[in-house]
């Protein structure tokens, strides 16, 4: 009781279905590191290399891991009592999550992220059974363990402090995502005139100098091994072949 008065007391007292401001802040920073955890060990369990898997430019972050665990925290958290119900609807909003933020990153990045065709059951691509239902079984640890484990943490940050500490991490995300929408969107260009053998863009020192040092080929092919294009005849390829 103690805990949920100093969180109700707090300058993050605005709630989304009970949960505060400052909760769904360090939820999506500490699911998206920790989701980043996951899927470099993941990758290197199932194809023995260390490969990058983060969503943006800059920091140890997996912004899909901070939404879907964030989102699941607000719409399930009701639902912790009962395993059963945390799996059917943390598969179903899990795969819708995926599915819609397949279509949003697409849409900000014009690129994609993953694509499971390969898999023998998936929907266009952008979702496939396998991982509905991990999405399923993530819901139930997420809510019945995690999520009380973090909020230990989480709890330990509504002092004054916690302001300024938050107010950075807004504004580097923030940043970020703009600076890996950028740099993104220049590493692109370059494959596809270098793909058609088109005469490079010129532009300026400044940009120039940002797009050869900060987010040169070799730092964007490492950070982002896997984003792709689609060519004029429909196949996808992928950027990491082309530079």
């Amino acid at each position: 009781m103690k805990t949920n008065k100093k969180i109700k007391d707090s300058k993050f007292s605005i709630t989304i279905f009970g949960i505060s401001l400052h909760e769904i802040l360090w939820y999506f920073t500490l699911f998206s590191i920790l989701g980043l955890v996951l899927e470099t060990v993941y990758c290197y369990q199932t194809t023995g290399v260390i490969e990058s898997r983060k969503g943006l430019v800059f920091g140890p972050f997996c912004p899909i891991y901070g939404v879907g665990a964030t989102l699941l925290i607000i719409f399930l958290n009701k639902y912790k009592d009962h395993p059963i119900k945390l799996f059917i609807y943390g598969v179903l909003l899990g795969s819708f999550l995926e599915y819609f933020l397949s279509f949003a990153m697409e849409a900000i990045y014009a690129t994609r992220f993953w694509d499971y065709s390969y898999l023998d059951i998936n929907l266009n691509g952008r979702i496939a059974l396998i991982y509905s239902l991990f999405w399923g079984i993530l819901s139930i640890f997420l809510i019945r363990w995690f999520k009380p484990l973090v909020d230990k943490i989480i709890y330990k940050f509504t002092n004054s402090l916690s302001l300024t500490i938050e107010i950075i991490i807004v504004a580097f995300l923030v940043f970020d995502t703009f600076a890996t929408i950028y740099s993104i969107s220049m590493y692109k260009t370059r494959a596809i005139d270098k793909y058609y053998n088109i005469s490079p863009k010129t532009y300026g020192k400044m940009a120039t100098f940002i797009n050869s040092h900060i987010f040169s080929d070799n730092y964007m092919k490492k950070t982002f091994p896997n984003l792709r294009f689609i060519d004029n005849n429909g196949k996808e390829i992928f950027i990491k072949n082309v530079i």
